[in-house]
């Protein structure tokens, strides 16, 4: 993080004891040793940092290098540790679902499933392949490096947001709500902030946490999420169909078996999808 860059900073300075507790590095996914000042000292580790675009024009070095070096690099300075307990690095279900098995409604989908790389490059999912390559770079080196490693593997994200830049999801989110993009034809594993920062909490202090955990409120069509928004803010001008006029696809499912497990009660979708609204209703990000 550039401990210089206010956009990413004063948001995180302004939480309760901040001022006692709060201390900012600055560090380089791509610099080996650069994050060894950061984890000296410390009980548990959360690598969350990773680009997220799905337009990259050169995904080696704009996604594929952060993604798989920063993670190594990270693990790498853990390893120096011996007062570090657990490392917790937020994956994604990019890494768990692209594998050419077919989506049915009979499928239930859980931390077994591991995404192939071969699948997402072909496909050009540039995105899916560096989360993949990521986690898998992840799990080997912890257990070269004999690192306590657990994974948080969450879907779409939305919910409420505590800084003023906008997350890659939360854009394309607020995309459709402007409706300067039609909601595509698409099944969306959406899960609450809030959620998923409770997940990496709970995996770091539950000691019997262990493994990868799918993190997903719920899988659901898009048109739903219209729904929801019509219901409490009819005065937004949303699309009324999809971008093409194919019949829904259909859902399937993401076990929370291991998620409950762990203590967590996901926040209905209904509530997730209020909360982001009115959250950019107080940033003055949109006027309704």
């Amino acid at each position: 993080r550039d401990t210089n860059d206010p956009k990413k900073t004063e948001h995180l300075l302004s939480l309760d004891g901040a001022k006692e507790r709060l201390q900012l590095f600055k560090a380089d996914l791509l610099e080996e040793g650069s994050f060894d000042s950061a984890v000296d000292g410390c009980q548990g580790v959360f690598h969350t940092a990773s680009p997220v675009t799905l337009t990259a024009s050169d995904p080696q070095s704009e996604l594929i290098d952060p993604a798989v070096k920063g993670t190594l690099n990270v693990l790498r300075s853990c390893a120096k540790v011996h007062s570090i307990k657990r490392v917790i690095v937020t994956s994604s279900m990019a890494a768990v679902m692209f594998n050419k098995k077919p989506l049915t409604p009979d499928v239930v989908i859980d931390e077994t499933w591991f995404s192939d790389p071969v699948a997402c490059e072909e496909l050009k999912q540039w995105y899916m392949l560096a989360k993949t390559l990521a986690e898998e770079a992840a799990w080997t080196s912890a257990k070269e490096n004999g690192i306590d490693l657990v994974t948080i593997n969450p879907g779409f994200v939305i919910g409420p947001l505590i800084q003023p830049t906008l997350t890659p999801s939360i854009e394309a989110f607020l995309a459709i709500i402007n409706g300067t993009q039609i909601f595509p034809d698409g099944i969306y594993r959406l899960v609450d902030v809030r959620d998923v920062a409770n997940a990496h909490i709970q995996a770091f202090e539950n000691p019997a946490a262990s493994g990868r955990y799918c993190i997903v409120g719920g899988v659901t069509h898009y048109s739903e999420v219209f729904k929801i928004l019509h219901k409490f803010y009819p005065s937004l001008r949303l699309p009324e169909k999809s971008e093409d006029d194919k019949p829904l696809q259909p859902l399937y499912k993401i076990s929370q078996d291991k998620a409950i497990s762990l203590g967590i009660n996901f926040i209905p979708l209904e509530v997730s999808v209020r909360d982001t609204v009115e959250s950019f209703k107080e940033n003055g990000i949109i006027t309704i």
